[in-house]
């Protein structure tokens, strides 16, 4: 006898629900990166404008640490924005489903988030806008709150050394990596030839430079990728 399995709820207010247990999620990672960036050197202020301009958790992530490791403002942009390269993809996805002229649907596509983008998808490549708008109005606030209470309460530097909180942030980032490794069959292969480049470009560039040319690991597998032929789709790969 089969169950009966109740389908998934969509609009303002399952948006807004699911908002809240992402919140749940973002806030202690708003409130470590408002805390670290004020131990290491960061204005209050700007960092409050960061998270409510930039709203980004790898992207802040990615400024915070090159920019602490002594590169230059233009390459810790250029890192923030190869991380957030993902987002263009996902835009792409959600572009027919958003309503409106051109400007309106370019300031709903502000609101695509990770979790709000997996959460309004409701098959055959289909969004639901106020799902996602709902969710990302949740998320919104609530890391700006993070982030004034992390300045607000950030440990001193001393503290922050001893207990190993700087840890935090490249802890982050390798979860990020983990999860890549079950949903893309290639992740391993770049992510190796990544660390290749970045251990010895760091020998004779910037940490900036760096993170930023190891981004070409993702194009020596995609072009050998393309001379193997090997003719396989990446949903073949995964089943």
């Amino acid at each position: 006898m089969s169950r009966s399995v109740t389908p998934p709820e969509f609009g303002w207010r399952p948006g807004l629900r699911t908002g809240v247990g992402l919140g749940l999620a973002v806030f202690p990672v708003a409130l470590s990166f408002g805390a670290l960036a004020t131990t290491l050197g960061w204005p209050p202020a700007a960092t409050i404008i960061c998270s409510v301009i930039v709203f980004s958790a790898g992207a802040q992530l990615a400024l915070l640490t090159t920019l602490t490791a002594g590169s230059t403002l233009f390459l810790a942009l250029g890192a923030a924005t190869l991380i957030n390269l993902r987002f263009l993809p996902m835009g792409i996805a959600v572009a027919g489903s958003l309503k409106g002229p051109a400007w309106k649907r370019a300031l709903g596509a502000q609101t695509i988030l990770d979790g709000s983008w997996a959460a309004a998808y409701q098959g055959a490549g289909r969004y639901d806008r106020l799902t996602m708008f709902g969710a990302s109005a949740v998320q919104w606030p609530v890391w700006i709150l993070g982030t004034v209470v992390g300045v607000v309460t950030a440990p001193p530097p001393t503290l922050v050394a001893s207990l190993g909180l700087d840890l935090v942030f490249p802890g982050f980032f390798l979860v990020l990596l983990l999860d890549t490794f079950r949903s893309t069959p290639r992740a391993p292969w770049i992510a190796g030839i990544a660390i290749l480049l970045t251990g010895g470009l760091l020998l004779v560039a910037p940490a900036g430079v760096a993170v930023l040319l190891s981004s070409l690991a993702a194009l020596v597998i995609l072009i050998g990728r393309g001379r193997g032929g090997t003719g396989r789709s990446d949903d073949a790969e995964l089943a």
